[in-house]
């Protein structure tokens, strides 16, 4: 009666357990792959926009030198 027992309780084997982690961990680095993948594309196109001549255009554009206006006197 106790060996019926025992029997029962191992249902799931070694071998299945292994092989259910092994699949789940290759399907969480498939996932950790595509992200990193796609981090680097990102960065990429980020890059290349910081670069385009309409964003340095802007940061050129930003800053203005207000020596020049009527609140200072430059007739001495």
């Amino acid at each position: 009666m106790l060996n019926t027992y025992t029997s029962n309780i191992s249902l799931v084997s070694t071998m299945q357990l292994t092989i259910v982690l092994i699949i789940t961990a290759s399907i969480f680095l498939v996932f950790i792959a595509v992200a990193i993948i796609k981090m680097y594309k990102l960065k990429a196109e980020n890059k290349k926009l910081l670069d385009s001549s309409f964003y340095k255009s802007d940061v050129e554009k930003s800053y203005q030198d207000f020596t020049e206006s009527h609140l200072y006197d430059n007739n001495n």
